[in-house]
């Protein structure tokens, strides 16, 4: 198990940026793959990225060309650098991690509100 706690989000215009980050507790975390997922109300909840244990990354489409998933495992911690913010980024965003082989997330933070205004 591992416990995640999200910061830096907040509210941003559009086309402003911000930057997620994602603090992992556990001695492990460099064997997790972490993802970014978000939730909007009314809207089912999706994945944004994804970085694998040895850095590899997905995208969704809607995102790609302007957020950048990292991590730095020295500091247990994973990063979202969102930028030219877009009104329909306005989410909960959620901080996810699973072991490989895993089919699923077991592990996710508290969630943080981002509010991209027009």
């Amino acid at each position: 198990q591992v416990q995640l706690v999200e910061s830096g989000g907040g509210l941003v215009q559009a086309g402003g940026s911000l930057r997620l980050s994602c603090a992992a507790s556990g001695r492990t975390f460099s064997s997790y793959i972490m993802g970014w997922f978000r939730q909007a109300p009314g809207k089912e909840r999706e994945r944004v990225a994804r970085i694998g244990s040895a850095g590899s990354t997905f995208y969704t489409e809607s995102v790609k060309g302007r957020f950048t998933i990292s991590r730095d495992n020295a500091k247990n911690t994973v990063y979202l650098q969102m930028n030219s913010l877009k009104p329909e980024d306005t989410a909960v965003y959620y901080c996810a991690a699973r072991t490989i082989g895993s089919m699923n997330y077991d592990n996710w933070g508290q969630g943080i509100q981002v509010t991209v205004s027009s």
